[in-house]
């Protein structure tokens, strides 16, 4: 398809009516999110008559407000944010290999029955960020810091990509022993080892932790210690340059926005909730709304 061909990127707003559909992001804190504002753009490009809401609560309102959302017939479906995603899948009545892979979930569909299914496509979406900003993946050797929710999908995302070698740090040691056993389990043929401080020889350094969503977050790790042709990259997408990136991109590093990946998970979820993009370049329209 041409530019000239492609649909208008955006045609304004449905009214909310009786056919609405509902989807949302389920976290705490949400207010730093991007989905509120880019989501319904993208619903009105494509015709759908849906809206996405924020659903903010804590861990132990969480079985609660899955148990609500569950008996609402006219809910699509939902991403998961901090703090949920590996408390989630526990709670889902069915997962995905890939879920269950990560050990977390980030897009659950209520299935017309009521049931709860839950898929994980952090990872994927971050794989195709990275690679549509140049950064290749297959065969690179790669340091990843933090084995949560987000981690752990792009722990497998990138074993599945064919990296050469994938370091991990977590401070959590139940956390690190679990996730480096369903790696090695799931993908028996790739290099993945636990080390304690930075490594030497890496391509991509990728900060997979909360750190930096916060003001005055500590880092996760100083990129100065690192290879000076080592990208840093960073899964969080507000503030759009963490002070990670910030210390990188001043002292010369490259650098890769947590952006990315929500920009190639979009069109993932269009596909898990059964809602057609109409031949619209969804990345492009995602990045064009910023």
């Amino acid at each position: 398809m041409t530019p000239a061909e492609q649909p208008p990127l955006f045609t304004g707003l449905f009214q909310v009516n009786g056919a609405t559909r509902l989807y949302g992001t389920i976290g705490d804190p949400i207010r730093q999110l991007r989905m509120t504002a880019i989501m319904p753009q993208v619903f009105a490009a494509v015709g759908a008559n849906a809206v996405w809401l924020p659903f903010e609560g804590g861990a132990d309102l969480l079985p609660l407000m899955l148990e609500a959302l569950t008996k609402m017939r006219n809910l699509g479906g939902f991403t998961v944010t901090i703090p949920h995603k590996t408390a989630m899948i526990e709670l889902l009545d069915r997962a995905t290999p890939r879920a269950l892979a990560a050990g977390s979930v980030n897009l659950v569909r209520r299935d017309s029955d009521g049931t709860l299914v839950g898929d994980n496509v952090d990872g994927v979406g971050f794989v195709r960020g990275l690679e549509a900003q140049g950064h290749r993946v297959r065969d690179a050797s790669i340091w990843l810091v933090g084995l949560g929710g987000a981690g752990g999908a792009i722990a497998a995302a990138l074993c599945e990509a064919g990296v050469g070698r994938l370091l991990v740090t977590e401070i959590q040691d139940t956390r690190a022993s679990k996730g480096i056993d369903r790696l090695l389990h799931q993908y028996p043929d790739v290099p993945v080892a636990e080390v304690s401080s930075p490594p030497k020889g890496i391509n991509i350094a990728i900060n997979a932790t909360p750190l930096g969503l916060r003001p005055g977050d500590p880092q996760s790790f100083d990129p100065m210690t690192l290879d000076p042709d080592t990208v840093v990259a960073d899964v969080i997408m507000s503030p759009a340059e963490t002070p990670l990136l910030q210390r990188a991109r001043t002292h010369g590093r490259r650098i890769h926005h947590g952006r990315h990946m929500l920009d190639h998970q979009v069109p993932l979820y269009l596909d898990w909730f059964g809602i057609d993009a109409k031949g619209i370049d969804i990345v492009r329209l995602v990045r064009s709304i910023g």
